[in-house]
């Protein structure tokens, strides 16, 4: 089910080839039966929502893998980077739209 904080396909096209470079390296444990988008669907859902990590919905990753995923990526400040390397694509395209229409 797509909630109005998921990923739309346009927006994972550019999201998805920064991850590798971004996120830290995940340690080896066992493979991972959701994937990073289903993982990031529901960080956004709680940040959009506000709700209490354990009130995520249940086709969303269990709300422990969410957040356990969330505190590790934002302590290694890979959202931080995401979100600076996103406001900078925004920046460079402006830019060129802008250059176009002189």
């Amino acid at each position: 089910m797509a909630y109005s904080s998921s990923f739309t396909d346009a927006e994972w096209e550019i999201l998805e080839p920064l991850l590798p470079e971004i996120l830290p390296p995940k340690k080896r444990t066992r493979p991972s039966s959701w994937t990073t988008r289903q993982i990031l669907d529901g960080i956004f859902y709680q940040l959009k929502n506000g709700c209490n990590w354990e009130d995520l919905p249940k086709d969303l990753p269990p709300y422990s893998t969410v957040y356990w995923h969330y505190k590790q990526w934002r302590a290694a400040g890979a959202i931080e980077t995401l979100k600076q390397v996103l406001h900078e694509q925004v920046r460079e395209q402006v830019k060129k739209n802008r250059s176009g229409l002189a």
